[in-house]
């Protein structure tokens, strides 16, 4: 049975979720492995190519940003249900 395909702009309000696969966001901040948290809500920057998504880590609110372009995240974001997986 496969897992659901899904981008990060599909991640679901007050569903929580685990990093299977590190990845660097646009920070340059690693989420590695094992790393979970609540996603809040999304945030997107039309001009910049931006999505922020907004969750809550261990009770602090935390902003991962990406920016949707080739030479960027791109690729993470496209294919986010390889980087994590509903919990």
């Amino acid at each position: 049975m496969s897992l659901p395909k899904f981008t990060a702009a599909d991640l679901v309000p007050g569903k929580t979720y685990h990093v299977m696969t590190a990845f660097k966001d646009y920070d340059g901040i690693t989420h590695p492995v094992g790393e979970s948290w609540r996603f809040m809500k999304k945030g997107f920057l039309p001009a910049e190519d931006g999505l922020t998504l907004i969750v809550d880590k261990a009770g602090q609110e935390v902003w991962i940003r990406l920016q949707w372009r080739a030479e960027a995240q791109a690729e993470i974001i496209d294919n986010f249900s390889s980087f994590v997986i509903e919990s």
